[in-house]
């Protein structure tokens, strides 16, 4: 059958990730079509239907492209890998994030200073 769960339970909440973000992309998408035909004079019918539609076959299309046999192995795949990470810390991350804001400071302040002092010179030097 075409619209089976390929490999029932494994890669589950990657895949369901996956599709949520990809059916959200496609309401989105559907909200601008209908957003954009309310501009124009057609019916109410196709005002609504169209995009309404259009989101039933992308739905549609997102459930079995999350089942297709290469897609569904590669997220089962990745959901692995992901239990495999060595996730940090918060105390690692939040020291980490404070010295790359304190860097990042200092040299928007050597390069600010470096770029006044380029100009001044060379504004002298051109008088």
């Amino acid at each position: 059958m075409t619209f089976d769960i390929y490999k029932r339970g494994q890669g589950k909440y990657t895949r369901l990730g996956t599709a949520l973000a990809a059916a959200a992309i496609a309401g989105l998408g559907c909200l601008q079509l209908y957003k954009q035909l309310d501009a124009t004079n057609l019916g109410l019918w196709v005002k609504t239907m169209v995009p309404a539609g259009l989101f039933v076959g992308l739905s549609l299309l997102i459930f079995w492209l999350m089942n297709k046999p290469s897609l569904a192995d590669f997220l089962v795949a990745a959901e692995g890998e992901m239990k495999k990470v060595s996730w940090s810390s918060r105390k690692e991350v939040a020291v980490s994030t404070f010295i790359v804001i304190v860097v990042v400071v200092l040299m928007a302040v050597l390069l600010g200073t470096t770029d006044l002092t380029f100009g001044l010179f060379f504004d002298w030097l051109l008088r």
